[in-house]
């Protein structure tokens, strides 16, 4: 089974959210982004995305892009994120991995290709932020051939149509963006973020990711009950980003994601 698809069948014979970790890969180097990848497991992270970096993102705050542009200056590319990724599952790591990054690195490799390349690799998923899922079909196609799930985001501002047009081309998950905006962390989660995933979830029974702006526990605690995995990024990549020399910086991102997930209920959902 893909892990993807084990992992929430798991967060629903148990009630309780998976919690998910964005990292860019080659920030400092892909070496240690590796090493951090497994403390973050180790630590009870289930879902990695594998952030690929690209030189002009849209959706990414300026945390990330800082990130993404020191990965590029680093000499970062697609075939050697791809054997990192390979390097990691064979060094034992068992979480659900997605690829996560802008389409233009992956259009540029060739989609059949990324494809092939990224399931030998030993991943699970691609989140494509800037493909809309009306401009995906041969994608879509692909992915399934692959055994791949990929998501697509899918906006507060949806109206109904909307909502319906993205969850029905998710698989895996549905990526639910809680606010308005670019990703980077806010200082409380938005209002109507209950009532966009209460009126989501009348749309579709797949699992609900919610992500964007989430990086205290007391966001994770008040999302928890309404969702079926939370990702949170820009903390993890600020964190790296001010210890990228530290020698225990695997240590303090496992620090961190332990406080985050200590905030979810035992059993978050009935």
């Amino acid at each position: 089974m893909n892990r993807i698809d084990a992992l929430f069948q798991q967060v629903r014979e148990r009630g309780r959210p998976a919690f998910a970790a964005y990292v860019t890969a080659g920030d400092p180097d892909l070496a240690r982004t590796n090493a951090i990848v497994h403390a973050l497991v180790e630590a009870g992270v289930e879902l990695i995305e594998y952030g690929v970096p690209f030189s002009d993102p849209i959706a990414d705050g300026p945390v990330i892009q800082r990130a993404a542009l020191r990965s590029l200056k680093g000499g970062t590319t697609v075939s050697a994120i791809l054997k990192s990724l390979r390097s990691l599952r064979d060094e034992g790591c068992e979480a659900a991995i997605s690829l996560f990054g802008a389409y233009n690195p992956f259009l540029h490799r060739g989609l059949e290709t990324i494809c092939r390349e990224a399931r030998d690799a030993g991943a699970d998923g691609l989140l494509i932020p800037d493909l809309p899922p009306d401009e995906a079909s041969e994608l879509r196609r692909l992915v399934g051939e692959h055994d791949l799930r990929l998501t697509f985001l899918l906006a507060p501002t949806s109206n109904a149509e909307r909502v319906r047009l993205v969850t029905d081309a998710c698989t895996g998950y549905v990526y639910c963006v809680s606010l308005r905006g670019v990703t980077g962390e806010r200082d409380a989660i938005p209002a109507d973020l209950e009532a966009f995933l209460s009126r989501t979830r009348e749309a579709t029974d797949k699992p609900l990711l919610v992500g964007f702006g989430i990086s205290k526990p007391e966001h994770v605690a008040a999302i928890a009950p309404h969702a079926d995995a939370i990702v949170v990024g820009s903390a993890f990549v600020r964190l790296i980003e001010e210890h990228a020399d530290a020698p225990d910086l695997p240590e303090r991102a496992a620090a961190l994601a332990r406080s985050l997930i200590d905030a979810m209920p035992a059993q978050a959902r009935a």
